[in-house]
């Protein structure tokens, strides 16, 4: 018992000195270090940063407003919080409310949250960050926060936009869908501060790539694959054809610099000089660039080795065709450089012809299954309608697919019966305009054509009404037409027509000259590949051969 006493008093004593000596050591922290969440006002007033005043959350209530007038789906909580979030911390860091842009933004993602009753784990959320910049937005729009070039920059033609949408006659899904793409990437451009800079393809190549968190309503940041992206660029550059065409950005500018001044000049020379179209001046261009780094920069210093060299070593994929069309276009540009005076003129003669399959028959079809193909087309549908005058224009007058690709609407001469073509070569030929034909093309233009500005005959039957872009899509609308009538044994692609009706004349009897006139060949000789298909003919005129029977 007396024991018991004694160290009851000694442990008070020891106590009360282990208490002092912690106090003691307290003391001497700053106060910043003793501050938590729950007592962050209590000692704010003796931190050194005591001085400034509480943030403005008027603008968080203002912006909170304007989602009420706007109708603001979902939880409202998310945007409150997020909003006065933000603003606390630009005050707490003295960042200036004038000097907010994305990249503000991404440091106050990155921040280690320490802030009173905010959660680290909110900053983590693509539509938490979505939210804060819906408030950057706002006051952009309001004016709070300056923007090069003014906020509504862009956003001002998005209403023209939608205008010239529909009046393209897109459907309200179409347009829609370009009009949610181009206001996405006004609201992109103007939060990157990409508005005062050129938009090329490299500024929609970032738009295509970012990861969502624009302040715009979206799918909470998600892009559907592998299709979202594909819509974010076709819609970035829809939007930004239709800037550049009204002036709002400037044209593209395409980089000459990389070009060599000899394929400017021989560029030139085919469309002056030579007279070339430009599909063919494309198509010469395209090939000499393939090749023209292989030879030396002088052209004095061509000899026949290094010439035969780009003809004999190309790739085993290329065809004899492609083949073909290195032969052509190397001697074209020999020609260039001789007539200016910059090689020897014999050097156009070294480069060796390339070799050439044994010719075969034209491949033809019947008569019979000539009309099961323009049978097959379904003149209950704007599409079926188009593509029976275009297998007749081909079928009955022989057409080539650029043929039937550049036909206008003046050339189309319905008092008189006649159609004018301009062929191979540029040159105009009139022809007559059958009963079906005529009538195909009159059905097409009264119930199936678009009503638009464009005096191309044939155009794409969904909006945007245009002509086809080349005359491969003819040839497509052949293939797409024996698929649907179930026809294979058919070669596809439009010249099979004009094999079929040249091979048809032949045998009811019709003359080479006759046919060449149809088909409007400038050489005899163009047509006599036909005469080999005349099978009842070369019976007729074979002869026997020596000591044997006749075949």
């Amino acid at each position: 018992m007396g024991a018991s006493s004694t160290i009851g008093p000694l442990f008070l004593r020891f106590l009360g000195l282990l208490l002092d000596i912690i106090f003691s050591w307290l003391a001497k922290l700053p106060l910043a270090f003793l501050s938590t969440r729950r007592s962050y006002h209590l000692t704010a007033s003796l931190s050194p940063s005591s001085d400034r005043r509480p943030p403005d959350y008027t603008l968080a209530t203002r912006f909170l407003g304007h989602l009420a007038k706007n109708g603001l789906t979902g939880d409202g909580r998310v945007h409150k919080s997020a909003a006065r979030h933000f603003l606390f911390w630009l005050h707490k860091r003295g960042i200036a409310l004038s000097s907010v842009d994305e990249s503000i933004v991404q440091r106050f993602r990155r921040h280690r949250c320490r802030c009173p009753r905010y959660s680290a784990h909110q900053l983590s959320t693509d539509f938490y960050l979505s939210c804060t910049r819906r408030l950057v937005r706002h006051l952009e729009d309001a004016g709070d926060i300056p923007v090069a070039g003014g906020a509504g920059y862009i956003d001002a033609h998005l209403n023209d936009y939608a205008g010239d949408l529909i009046g393209e006659g897109y459907s309200q899904v179409t347009w829609r869908g370009h009009y949610s793409e181009a206001e996405h990437f006004s609201a992109w451009l103007r939060f990157s501060r990409q508005l005062g800079r050129d938009i090329d393809d490299r500024v929609i190549e970032q738009f295509v790539q970012h990861r969502c968190r624009c302040p715009i309503t979206r799918k909470r940041a998600k892009l559907a694959e592998p299709t979202g992206q594909k819509h974010r660029r076709r819609g970035a550059r829809h939007f930004v054809g239709f800037l550049r065409a009204r002036g709002v950005l400037q044209p593209a500018v395409v980089s000459e610099a990389s070009e060599d001044h000899r394929i400017e000049a021989f560029r030139s020379w085919l469309e002056r000089q030579r007279g070339a179209t430009a599909e063919t001046i494309r198509r010469y261009v395209h090939e000499v660039t393939r090749w023209l780094c292989k030879l030396p920069s002088d052209p004095a210093t061509y000899d026949a080795a290094m010439l035969r060299d780009i003809v004999l070593k190309q790739p085993q994929s290329r065809s004899r065709s492609s083949v073909r069309i290195t032969v052509t276009v190397l001697r074209a540009y020999l020609r260039f450089l001789s007539a200016r005076g910059e090689c020897r003129p014999e050097l156009a003669y070294v480069v060796p012809p390339a070799r050439r399959r044994s010719k075969k028959l034209p491949r033809h079809a019947a008569q019979t299954t000539i009309e099961r193909i323009v049978a097959s087309c379904d003149t209950t549908t704007p599409v079926g309608i188009r593509d029976k005058a275009i297998i007749l224009l081909l079928a009955r007058l022989g057409l080539r697919a650029g043929d039937v690709w550049a036909l206008r609407l003046p050339d189309l001469d319905w008092a008189n019966g006649r159609i004018h073509v301009k062929g191979k070569g540029r040159r105009p030929s009139m022809l007559p305009l059958p009963q079906d034909v005529g009538e195909a093309l009159l059905a097409y233009l009264l119930q199936a054509r678009p009503r638009t500005s464009e005096d191309r005959v044939f155009l794409r039957v969904l909006a945007p009404f245009r002509p086809f872009a080349s005359s491969a899509e003819i040839a497509g609308i052949v293939s797409r037409v024996l698929a649907r009538a179930g026809i294979s044994e058919v070669p596809t692609g439009s010249h099979v027509f004009r094999h079929s009706l040249a091979t048809n004349m032949l045998r009811s009897g019709a003359s080479l000259d006759a046919v060449g006139t149809v088909l409007r060949h400038s050489h005899r000789s163009t047509t006599t590949i036909y005469a080999k298909v005349d099978t009842a003919m070369l019976q007729r005129v074979v002869q026997p051969w020596p000591e044997g029977a006749s075949c």
